[in-house]
């Protein structure tokens, strides 16, 4: 029988997120007045370590003279330490368990915080070779054990010929002296672990560079947890995503790539055709075309309110969740509304415009209060509720329409006619989804019901108000103003110029759509959005998912969880349940939830089962897609 794979691990940047030592530093420094230039000195000593610019004995040498620690602040690094272990490590601890015998940290740190950390894992301390602090009476560290092999140069590999091990031997570390390992012979595979250092001489040697363990274990067929590594999962950003949004989802682990501008039609099936996640705001379109292009994709996050721009029921057919931040932006487009209101009403455009050149307008003539003035607002969805809200605080009396039957909130007042809000109010705000029945719902015809002299407002969408109409009676003088913040047809990127019949009317204030670009917005949607589609991918959670069925279920421990997507079909829930009991394959849990075109099953087995099951859930008529979470 053959040996099996034994796996020799670095400790500091592989098992854990950070070097050690810097940590201790910042520790024993902590009230030490040249504390920074210490711990940049530590730093720069431990990479030059690393990249094999200094003998490692003299780094180390260097380092403890530095750091002026004791065996109270050891105490102090274990329990930062166990907060930093890398993530795919932590995603992997049943594998570390499970292969505890087979499984080797060979490290230049320390086993006095080495062990107490990876104990938590399941590694035997036997199997933890590294350096070993030297104390005096006073438990101040003064040294280090020069007789260690692993204090000196080569240490790593001199060590590994000490243990002698039998069998295929892997190496995992992001530092030379891993690579040193291999050099010498005494190892059959190299993994330049890149998770938390990228250090480009060490993975120009590597036989495989690993931005993940979960990447190692896929490569070697060793996945008991994961179907998938997220390293290989690609995400691609495009239309000036925040960067909270890529860094929340870098950290998760996946590949992603960040693009500035939108995409056309053409450019995005080319590039689709690897992603897996797909992040938009409002100009990129998701077409069926596009999708056609999306073998990879699982989910699009729209980094925005509206999805209009995504083939929701296309994206459905393929088995692709979408989700949004139907709330992060409210604030912001209420607070825009609220300005606009009360500079439109004051003639505040014009006003500033003219002074800019000289021309001093002191006059009460055509400006007003918005105290006592009627607000009709078109759509009470999120928005227009709190615009409402805000509004009547100011002194204003709402009224409301919608299609939907909306509670109105505090004194706002519900008109069952738009053609009676219109010729009603002194104020008209827009805040409507851009479905296609809401094309022109503001034609010639509606804003001529409008009252003389009022404002209108589009915050929603360009395709809302038939634009030649609202230039005429701006021009005309039946309407007094208007600000408009999103267009029928708008640039691209910010290099791009805009052109509509709007630009140069009186009393009126265009906006690049920037409702919802607000720093405090930007942030909320770049934490919401990929929290949802994260949740989804590790969970198979679709709660605020746009196109799916919701559904919420905790995560289980020792079981696994399948997800199951098909068409909206009889019995596909049977069917799933018989493939199961043929496996004699025990269901700890199982929901399924539908709408009018697919069903969506999340089940969770125990945890025995065989590929052949799995292969036929993959195969009952009807199926979308499948995949195995945990």
């Amino acid at each position: 029988m053959p040996h099996p794979t034994k796996f020799i691990i670095d400790f500091d940047s592989t098992f854990t997120q950070v070097e050690a030592l810097d940590i201790l530093g910042e520790i024993s420094l902590l009230n030490d007045p040249e504390r920074d230039l210490k711990l940049k000195a530590i730093k720069d000593i431990t990479d030059k370590g690393m990249e094999g610019n200094v003998t490692f004995r003299d780094s180390l040498i260097q380092r403890i003279a530095i750091l002026k620690a004791n065996k109270g602040q050891i105490t102090d690094l274990i329990a930062a330490l166990k907060q930093k272990v890398s993530k795919s490590f932590e995603r992997n601890k049943e594998f570390l368990q499970d292969n505890a015998d087979n499984i080797y940290i060979v490290s230049n740190g320390f086993k006095d915080f080495i062990i107490p950390i990876v104990a938590d894992y399941g590694i035997h301390h036997h199997n933890v070779f590294a350096n070993e602090f030297v104390y005096d009476e006073s438990d101040n560290i003064v040294d280090f054990n020069h007789d260690n092999p692993l204090s000196q140069n080569n240490g790593k590999a001199e060590t590994i010929k000490k243990i002698n091990l039998e069998g295929e031997i892997y190496v995992i570390g992001d530092g030379y002296t891993d690579y040193e390992i291999k050099k010498s012979g005494l190892a059959n595979k190299f993994y330049a672990f890149t998770e938390n250092v990228n250090r480009p001489k060490v993975t120009k040697e590597a036989d495989h560079i690993a931005p993940s363990l979960d990447e190692i274990l896929y490569v070697n067929n060793l996945n008991t947890k994961f179907s998938y590594p997220k390293s290989r999962i690609k995400v691609l950003l495009l239309e000036n995503v925040h960067q909270i949004g890529v860094d929340l989802l870098n950290e998760e682990g996946y590949e992603v790539e960040v693009v500035s501008s939108a995409m056309s039609e053409e450019e995005l099936c080319e590039k689709i055709k690897t992603v897996s996640i797909l992040g938009i705001r409002s100009k990129t379109n998701v077409t069926k075309k596009v999708l056609d292009n999306a073998n990879r994709l699982i989910a699009v996050g729209a980094f925005c309110i509206g999805t209009n721009q995504i083939d929701l029921e296309a994206c459905q057919e393929k088995g692709i969740a979408v989700f949004n931040a139907p709330f992060s932006n409210t604030r912001s487009v209420v607070e825009m509304a609220i300005a606009e209101i009360i500079f439109l009403m004051r003639g505040f455009a014009d006003k500033t415009a003219a002074l800019h050149q000289s021309k001093w307008d002191k006059s009460a003539s055509g400006s007003f209060e918005i105290r006592g003035k009627k607000l009709g607002i078109i759509g009470y969805g999120n928005i227009g509720a709190q615009l409402s809200v805000l509004a009547e605080n100011m002194g204003m009396n709402v009224f409301y329409y919608d299609v939907i039957e909306r509670l109105a909130l505090g004194n706002a007042t519900k008109i069952d006619s738009l053609d009676e809000l219109l010729s009603t109010c002194d104020v008209i705000t827009l805040h409507v989804d851009g479905r296609k029945e809401n094309e022109n719902i503001l034609d010639r015809s509606k804003i001529a019901l409008m009252k003389k002299g009022a404002i209108l407002l589009n915050l929603s969408r360009g395709h809302v108000v038939e634009i030649p109409a609202l230039r005429d009676a701006i021009l005309s003088g039946h309407l007094a103003g208007c600000a408009v913040d999103v267009f029928p047809e708008e640039p691209k990127n910010n290099t791009e110029p805009l052109e509509s019949e709007l630009i140069g009317l009186p009393n009126t204030i265009l906006t690049p759509h920037i409702g919802g670009s607000t720093s405090e917005a930007q942030e909320n949607i770049a934490r919401f959005v990929p929290g949802k589609i994260m949740e989804y991918i590790n969970t198979g959670n679709t709660y605020n998912s746009v196109n799916f069925p919701n559904i919420q279920l905790p995560f289980l421990q020792n079981a696994h969880r399948l997800i199951h997507i098909h068409m909206n079909e009889p019995g596909v829930l049977a069917k799933i349940n018989q493939i199961l009991a043929n496996f004699e394959i025990n269901i700890v849990g199982q929901y399924l939830k539908t709408n009018e075109k697919i069903g969506y099953v999340i089940t969770d087995i125990d945890k025995a089962y065989s590929p052949e099951a799995i292969d036929a859930l993959k195969h009952i008529p009807g199926t979308i897609r499948f995949r195995v979470l945990y």
